[in-house]
């Protein structure tokens, strides 16, 4: 056994979860190990399509996923992703070969791990045959325990040399340690929620999995429920939840939420995309945030009381002491939220000329699709469309790659986010940019057989850059329309052109069939105007 060798098998052991990548000369061993060992691999057909498939997989398993890449422009190929994940604090492994230390001109040779730091990432390295499963130790621990991007650099000449006799047992790493907050934090957190007549909670990435907990507390204090877009889909079903706070919240739940005279973040930054440039806070409310980063309190605004630990552990003490108040939940409050979800909101209809309103179009595939699906958002001027009117079962059930706001992420997400969740129809919704960036990962969800449903609201442009430059020359980004439900077709694809409601009468049939390959929707939308979410977005 080699050291490559011995580094498979070690992650394998430790539990890693599913591994993708593209496969070249430098990780064709350590690959083969992992498999060897009985991780699951997936080979992508470009590294960044691979990247974003680990870090949807990571999201929504909760596993540690594994990236494997060739060294030097195998791991350039990834980076974007990996940005993305690293933003999103994903526990993922990046096991990338690296150049030999004396292949100084090497045509592979790039500072690897300062391109690591430089996107957040935490770069490591296995030094030697003697440290390699310490050093494969050391990684994983922290992308499990830390949930961190690390990037493990595997030397090419150190993978070659003879491995030493693997110990009898590894020392599998824990979870995250829960962080209870300290008794005066805990006061006073309660002590704002009893003195509060219309408080709200909104939820982040750091809250997904502590729902029961969360809920309980809001209704003790007469909370009502809103969730940043990386949690949405938390309180799906409680009818005092208001949906996504931000730019993607529809006119009744921004009201109310405005109308708070408390608002509590729970592992939630209160950035400006949750809050709208801080307009969603009133001026005479109190703002308190609940992290497990001290950093995060008051990163993004003042505020009146920080607590550092997690969720749970906060919401269930707090609990606790907590008294219980009507607040925020009248029966006035419930009707109105009820009746005040984007898909109840009236709108002026767009469809004409051979093009869909993308309002229609998302409020009817909501009602077509099954409701136990796994919506993956591409980002983009289309992007509050399926985000906003695409209900979603829970957490679990929405994954968001937009920490880097990148386009060309989405496909890969939704296949990772498929893979982690078989059990639920596994959905799309990306524009026509985003779409031909990541055209190629069309032949991986054909060749693993996904029944997966690619939305793409294709209006020819890049929309988001036609609508914040108004009357310039816009030949730089509109383009000619193509045939996407063609080039689906080409990949062995089901495919679909949309124009109009009648037009989703085959995307009815696709449902009703075996749905052993994906289903592309080619959906010509019709000039919005520049979506409100984005145009919110572009005044600051």
């Amino acid at each position: 056994m080699n050291v490559a060798e011995l580094v498979g098998r070690t992650l394998a052991g430790l539990g890693a979860g599913t591994a993708f990548g593209v496969v070249g000369s430098g990780n064709f061993a350590v690959t083969n190990a992992l498999r060897a060992g009985g991780v699951r691999f997936v080979a992508a057909r470009h590294e960044g399509g691979a990247a974003s498939m680990a870090d949807a997989y990571a999201r929504i398993s909760g596993k540690v996923s594994v990236l494997s890449l060739h060294q030097g422009c195998g791991l350039t190929n990834a980076m974007t992703g990996i940005a993305e994940a690293a933003k999103s604090r994903t526990p993922l492994l990046v096991l990338t070969a690296d150049s030999a230390g004396a292949s100084v001109l090497s045509n592979f040779r790039v500072d690897q791990s300062a391109l690591a730091a430089a996107v957040g990432a935490v770069p490591e390295r296995v030094h030697s045959a003697e440290s390699a499963v310490a050093d494969t130790v050391r990684a994983f621990r922290t992308a499990r325990q830390q949930r961190r991007t690390v990037v493990l650099n595997l030397p090419l000449d150190v993978q070659a040399q003879p491995a030493p006799t693997p110990p009898d047992r590894l020392p599998v790493p824990s979870g995250p340690a829960p962080v209870r907050p300290d008794a005066g934090s805990v006061a006073s957190l309660a002590e704002l929620l009893a003195a509060a007549e219309r408080p709200v909670f909104i939820a982040g990435r750091g809250a997904r999995g502590s729902r029961d907990v969360v809920r309980e507390l809001a209704s003790r204090c007469g909370a009502l429920l809103a969730t940043s877009a990386v949690a949405h889909g938390l309180f799906h079903g409680d009818p005092f939840a208001l949906g996504i706070s931000g730019g993607f919240a529809s006119p009744v739940a921004a009201e109310l939420i405005v109308g708070a005279d408390l608002v509590v973040g729970w592992g939630c930054a209160l950035n400006t995309w949750t809050t709208r440039h801080g307009k969603l806070l009133s001026p005479h409310a109190k703002l308190a945030q609940v992290d497990l980063e001290q950093a995060a309190l008051g990163a993004h605004r003042p505020i009146d009381l920080g607590v550092v630990g997690d969720v749970a552990c906060t919401a269930a003490d707090v609990l606790a002491v907590a008294a219980e108040r009507r607040g925020y939940r009248t029966e006035d409050v419930a009707t109105r939220i009820a009746a005040g979800r984007w898909n109840d909101v009236e709108h002026d209809e767009l469809s004409r000329g051979g093009r869909i309103d993308p309002r229609t179009l998302s409020k009817l595939l909501d009602e077509l699709l099954p409701a136990e699906r796994i919506v993956s958002i591409d980002s983009g001027n289309f992007m509050g469309y399926p985000s906003a009117y695409l209900s979603v079962p829970d957490e679990q059930g929405f994954c968001f790659t937009q920490a880097f706001q990148s386009i060309g992420l989405g496909l890969g997400t939704a296949i990772g986010a498929a893979l982690a969740r078989p059990d639920r129809l596994p959905v799309l919704g990306t524009g026509d940019g985003g779409f031909h960036m990541a055209l190629s990962e069309l032949d991986t969800a054909v060749r693993l057989g996904l029944p997966l449903v690619v939305i793409v609201y294709n209006d020819a442009a890049y929309g988001a850059e036609v609508h914040h430059f108004g009357d310039a020359d816009m030949s730089t980004v509109r383009f000619p329309d193509s045939d996407l439900a063609a080039l689906g077709r080409g990949f062995g694809c089901a495919g679909v052109t949309v124009r109009s409601a009648e037009d989703l009468f085959a995307v009815r049939e696709w449902l009703a069939g075996p749905r052993n390959a994906p289903l592309v929707i080619d959906a010509k939308i019709a000039d919005d105007g520049g979506s409100w979410w984005l145009a919110e977005a572009f005044r600051h």
